[in-house]
């Protein structure tokens, strides 16, 4: 389906909802990571696409309520009406619609008078996959808020909005990477992402003969959240043990010439995310010159990172990267690696467009007989960020 196409499904079930058609629809894409994992919040570089899979939501003015938003959700959560003449306050922690709300936050802290709307919220992107569904929802309420009120933000301030929106509405201390590629994604590019300047520059991939393969494990293990938050503190202190602001700014030498005096977890932590912001930028480089092969042996070598010296991996994910190097560059398969915080969620594969109904059966199957667990699998090429489908 199409992202027009889908839009005119959200307005037909919006109409069907509210008995009246939607003056406003917007989307925004969730996105897959290709390279570049826990660098964020290290100052370094991402490299991640748009996905074709959104959120999109309908809207019409509030009729009895002018200063009311109602939100209806097609995926099962229930109604929620936000009184806008009352100080906007996360609702209790869990809550669905605290990421929509702390946008409209976001509005109103600027001094944009949000008039009352109905809105009806319906995503394609898989939840809990690790493929940035809060960041879809926050950046297409975002791009609905624009839309009615007129008041255009510039991209990174509106990123930066929806990333605040998530760390004090939702709780959870996320990096940029997922708001922007929502807000910046572009058909047929990447966006190599410095996560400390913000600077971005979008990398073409418009060789057709390559696509992204994505697979869902179908598994997510709780323990996460707690695990993120270590993470994040065991990188800031082998930063500090190597006297340098944030891990951007050490070298490997460094760190290796550090290792009799770092804690070595912290040490193991620290070597992840300094290969890992190289790996980004030699993949970045080798997209530009189509080189495949490259790319996939950083895709690898990234995943073996991320599970032996980051250990955010777990047998599932390992199982679908192993059953994607059996397959090999013969077999259409370039690289694959996990995607995501980890700990379950998706893995990302780099393969060969005419193979890939294959080697995406050879997985389904394979997988399936390791863990029993059937996965879900499906290609993107690069695609659009934020589009407004209505004004």
């Amino acid at each position: 389906m199409t992202l027009n196409e889908l839009g005119n499904l959200v307005a037909e079930r919006f109409t069907q909802t509210y008995g009246r058609p939607p003056r406003w629809i917007a989307a925004a894409p969730g996105r897959v990571n290709v390279i570049g994992e826990h660098t964020d919040y290290n100052d370094g570089f991402v490299f991640p696409m748009a996905i074709d899979r959104y959120t999109v939501i309908a809207a019409a003015p509030a009729g009895e309520a002018p200063a009311r938003v109602q939100l209806r959700s097609t995926v099962g959560n229930g109604p929620a009406s936000i009184d806008l003449a009352q100080p906007l306050k996360p609702a209790p922690k869990g809550t669905w619609y605290n990421y929509p709300l702390g946008v409209l936050a976001g509005f109103a802290a600027r001094g944009v008078k949000v008039p009352g709307f109905d809105a009806l919220i319906h995503s394609t992107v898989p939840l809990g996959g690790g493929l940035s569904s809060s960041a879809a929802l926050e950046v297409s309420t975002a791009t609905l808020l624009e839309t009615i009120t007129g008041h255009k933000l510039d991209p990174v301030e509106k990123a930066l909005l929806c990333q605040k929106a998530e760390h004090e509405y939702a709780g959870m201390p996320c990096g940029i990477m997922d708001q922007f590629i929502s807000v910046m994604g572009r058909p047929d590019h990447l966006l190599l992402l410095d996560c400390r300047s913000r600077q971005t520059e979008l990398v073409p991939m418009t060789d057709g003969a390559v696509e992204l393969l994505i697979t869902n494990t179908n598994v997510k293990h709780e323990l996460t959240g707690g695990e993120y938050a270590k993470r994040r503190a065991q990188c800031e202190a082998a930063a500090k043990s190597l006297g340098v602001a944030s891990l951007r700014d050490a070298t490997a030498a460094q760190l290796e010439a550090a290792a009799g005096k770092t804690d070595p977890v912290a040490f193991r932590r620290a070597r992840h995310v300094i290969g890992e912001i190289e790996r980004t930028l030699q993949a970045a480089k080798a997209v530009r010159a189509s080189n495949w092969a490259k790319v996939g042996e950083l895709m690898y070598a990234s995943h073996a990172s991320l599970r032996d010296d980051y250990e955010v991996s777990c047998p599932e994910l390992d199982a679908v990267v192993e059953i994607a190097r059996g397959i090999g560059p013969a077999g259409g398969v370039y690289g694959c690696r996990m995607t995501g915080g980890g700990f379950g969620g998706c893995t990302v594969a780099l393969v060969r467009a005419e193979s890939v109904q294959a080697i995406a059966d050879r997985i389904a199957a394979d997988y399936e007989k390791r863990t029993g667990i059937k996965p879900s699998l499906f290609v993107s090429r690069p695609a659009a960020g934020a589009t407004v489908l209505r004004a």
